[in-house]
């Protein structure tokens, strides 16, 4: 066995096995998580620009792009929460040396995402048509909703693998490949939404299907560039494509994780369930307005997220060799930043409302609920640094449930119950308020269990 760790360890790829537990940590956390801001960046750029092009249609395109996506948020969910129980299993072990087990839980990663994409296969065949008309009965917005929804969950097998690819690569410190794969396929998704939607330099003018078809090519891209560098260079890690089978102990060990962290991430498609669903009856515009919201949001977000993926096995890796003093550093530090991040996005969202909501054509009633919406929302940014990081924290030391609960709070537990409340008592121009003050109840929860974590689980590690 002593014999198999070494062939499979770090000095056999040529890659330092300990940068993560000695180079200065702002420089580390530069390091690491540069690539994947910036990557995480062009994505969220991709995806306004897509809302953006959709929106030229009509607004009703807009909306039937905007009820598909909690099941977008759902498929990124499963495909990212089994990634992070990957990556979090990954930089525990390289942190404790066991190199042999990080190999394996990258074997299991790499399966577990085509039965992930099973079930999203299944669901696009079968179920699509009657999940549109449940919020719609626009035919328009039933077509176009169905044949899009339908087109992005049969061609999600290629997210699904490339997502574990990517984490399994950051697991490891290595950020720069996932960031080139993940920007070759924003580029090749926005370049093929102009030519499908369009109709230009001789491509079908397909409208809504037309963005589902560029989003499931970009994806392609994506994996293609994965593989290749998954399987064609060295790596601290590696996949064995023969000689497989499941253990229950690795399993158990990835979903400790990945199951808290899948069912967080889903919790935002929940969320948004519930809230197209109390909009549709009231307004289709207040739907469309939330669906530019999401894609502004994430432009705000998504760096701080890039940040998160850079940090993860930081903390990982040196919760793994009970390093204190650099786990914590690595918790404050990165909060910071986050903060500075969401501080600037708070800014711009009340600040120029206005001009955001212009890049999805609104007009009419979709300005004057979407500037009032964008205002308050954005009030609950600077508090969701620390819930963040937080999260972060939790998944890293191996603590995934607390970092479930605190998605609970924050996003369903918190946003559903109140904006139902303030639907009812202020109408659509109140239920905005849902954010931050779900936001303040996500807070108290990271302040009392930050606490409790760090007196049973850290402090002990000493200095």
């Amino acid at each position: 066995m002593e014999e198999e760790i070494i062939k499979r360890g770090p000095k056999d790829a040529g890659i330092p096995e300990n940068r993560m537990g000695t180079m200065p940590i702002g420089k580390l956390m530069l390091s690491m998580s540069w690539p994947a801001m910036i990557s995480m960046f062009i994505q969220a750029l991709y995806n306004i620009v897509d809302s953006m092009f959709v929106a030229k249609v009509s607004e009703s395109a807009l909306t039937a792009v905007t009820l598909v996506f909690p099941i977008q948020m759902l498929m990124v969910a499963v495909s990212i929460g089994t990634a992070i129980g990957v990556n979090s299993l990954i930089a525990r072990r390289l942190g404790a040396r066991r190199f042999e087990e990080a190999n394996l839980a990258a074997d299991h990663g790499f399966r577990i995402a085509f039965f992930n994409w099973l079930l999203f296969l299944v669901f696009g065949i079968f179920f699509a048509g009657i999940y549109i008309n449940a919020y719609s009965d626009t035919p328009f917005v039933i077509e176009n909703g169905t044949a899009y929804l339908r087109i992005v969950t049969i061609g999600s097998l290629f997210i699904f693998v490339q997502v574990v690819i990517e984490k399994i690569l950051q697991a490891t410190g290595n950020m720069i490949f996932p960031m080139l794969s993940s920007l070759a396929g924003a580029v090749v998704n926005v370049v093929f939404d102009a030519l499908l939607i369009f109709g230009l330099l001789g491509f079908p003018r397909l409208g809504v299907a037309g963005a589902a078809l560029a989003t499931v090519i970009g994806q392609i891209v994506s994996l293609c560039i994965g593989i290749y560098l998954m399987f064609g260079k060295k790596h601290v890690v590696s996949i064995h494509l023969k000689k497989f089978k499941f253990r229950k102990e690795t399993l158990r060990d990835i979903y400790e994780v990945a199951l808290p962290a899948m069912l967080m991430q889903a919790i935002g498609s929940v969320m948004l369930f519930f809230i197209n669903g109390l909009l549709a009856v009231v307004s289709e515009t207040a739907v469309a307005v939330v669906g530019a919201y999401f894609r502004l949001n994430s432009f705000i977000f998504m760096p701080v997220f890039g940040l998160n993926q850079g940090v993860m096995p930081i903390m990982g890796y040196n919760y793994g060799a009970r390093d204190k003093k650099r786990l914590m550093r690595t918790y404050y530090l990165s909060m910071t930043v986050a903060a500075v991040i969401l501080v600037v996005g708070t800014a711009v969202f009340m600040l120029i409302p206005e001009y955001l909501l212009a890049l999805f054509n609104a007009q009419g009633d979709m300005i004057t609920i979407g500037v009032k919406a964008l205002r308050v929302i954005s009030i609950s940014f600077v508090p969701a640094a620390f819930g963040i990081m937080s999260s972060t924290f939790f998944q890293s030391t191996g603590h995934g449930a607390l970092s479930l609960w605190q998605s609970l709070i924050r996003q369903l537990v918190g946003i559903v119950p109140l904006a139902w409340i303030l639907i009812r008592t202020g109408g659509v121009m109140a239920v905005w308020w849902a954010w931050p003050l779900a936001e303040i109840l996500g807070v108290l929860y990271c302040l009392v269990f930050i606490k409790r974590l760090y007196d049973k689980d850290i402090r002990p590690m000493g200095e």
